[in-house]
């Protein structure tokens, strides 16, 4: 039986040390400011044993959209011009729409994905997401996959 693996998103602040050590020594040798494991984690302050058994289940949210498209998912009230408005917020950050599938809505809602090419973005992930979450009948904005 194979293993489900859950993910979450967590705010830095709440995490231990260990991993904010452990995703900074990967930034280290992501970049090149260091060429061994050894120099990165001796730099971060931790273990090579406590960076093995972490390295690959810690990783920053912004390595997550490392191919630039993301997916985003939102539930929308029925009305004339929301999609449209979140549609300009996406314009106006610098993203290009992919994909858009909206659901017939149902109970006054619409359930909708939207896959965009984030690489030419002018604002963060983080920037989008509350500015669309707070326009007036988006009910819900989170990000789905990336």
């Amino acid at each position: 039986m194979a293993r489900s693996i859950k993910y979450y998103i967590v705010a830095a602040e709440a995490l231990p040390e260990i991993f904010i050590k452990v995703a900074e020594a990967k930034r280290m040798m992501q970049t090149g400011e260091v060429d061994t494991v050894g120099a990165a984690t001796k730099l971060a302050g931790i273990s090579r044993s406590a960076f093995y058994k972490y390295k690959d289940s810690v990783q920053p949210f912004n390595d997550m959209k490392s191919e630039h498209i993301i997916t985003f998912q939102a539930m929308l009230k029925d009305n004339t011009g929301v999609l449209s408005r979140v549609l300009a917020v996406f314009a106006k950050s610098g993203a290009n729409i992919l994909t858009i599938n909206q659901s017939i809505p149902t109970n006054g809602c619409a359930a909708v994905t939207i896959s965009a090419e984030t690489s030419e973005m002018a604002e963060s992930l983080e920037q989008l997401v509350t500015e669309v979450s707070g326009l007036e009948d988006v009910i819900k904005f989170e990000i789905l996959a990336g």
